[in-house]
């Protein structure tokens, strides 16, 4: 436990991270209530996103193997995927110190802004599976390199980013989108992990305790995504893209 954390403080976290966890395997953006509490808590920022990795891998890890579990996405067939997100990933980490991230603190925003329009205007986007736009071998290296990328350099909104492009480009559903966006998350959350432990930027007991809350959160949210569907997840989606919108804006923007 960080030392400046009373019990108070360190129950509220823990309670951040099941919160985190529940949304983040529907629709993703946990880390916007995860990364915020952990800075209230009086973490430096290098502290705050390393310890936040670790948590988060515990929920990405939890939600992709329960929906595996169900049957609606088969780690095999995400081989090359898994690849080129772990390779995209790391690419992304080492080049945080090197590349200004200036113009992605505008583009980011706007990009989700053009989605949550989209989606508001297509009501039956992702409600139904279709037919692929593109090979799945193909996208899921194209896709892994662009999108562990950023994760890897940058981070808020991989989680709609990846929801979309699966439906878009690869036919799915979005419940079968949200499945497959959990193994690319967890991919890229580990990659990233890694680099800050080589770092010493991680609070293990801290990041342990908030991610066993937060694989908690991920268990009764990917159950309730897949007994609700993909109207549901679509609906979250809109309000989490919304509230990301807003974050990023304060965060980046006005601090």
């Amino acid at each position: 436990m960080h030392p400046q954390l009373g019990f108070l403080g360190f129950a509220l976290l823990i309670l951040a991270g099941g919160a985190a966890g529940f949304v983040d395997s529907i629709a993703g953006g946990g880390g916007m209530i995860t990364l915020p509490a952990l800075l209230a808590a009086g973490l430096p920022p290098h502290f705050a996103l390393g310890t936040n990795k670790l948590q988060s891998t515990f929920g990405s890890l939890t939600a992709s193997l329960r929906y595996r579990a169900a049957g609606i996405v088969r780690f095999r067939d995400m081989v090359p995927g898994i690849a080129a997100t772990a390779l995209g990933a790391g690419l992304g980490a080492l080049a945080v110190g090197a590349v200004d991230s200036g113009l992605l603190r505008f583009l980011i925003p706007a990009l989700l802004l053009a989605i949550l329009v989209f989606l508001a205007l297509k009501p039956r986007f992702g409600l139904d599976a279709k037919e692929a736009k593109v090979g799945w071998v193909p996208f899921w290296i194209i896709a892994g390199l662009v999108l562990g990328f950023y994760d890897g350099f940058f981070g808020p909104g991989t989680g709609t980013f990846w929801a979309m492009a699966l439906v878009a480009f690869a036919g799915l559903d979005l419940r079968g989108a949200t499945a497959h966006t959990k193994v690319a998350n967890f991919t890229s959350n580990l990659v990233s992990l890694g680099v800050f432990v080589a770092s010493g930027s991680v609070l293990a007991p801290l990041g342990i305790a908030m991610g066993l809350a937060q694989a908690g959160g991920a268990w009764v949210g990917s159950r309730v995504a897949l007994k609700r569907g993909a109207g549901f997840i679509r609906g979250l989606l809109l309000a989490v893209t919304g509230a990301m919108i807003v974050y990023i804006v304060l965060r980046y923007w006005l601090r």
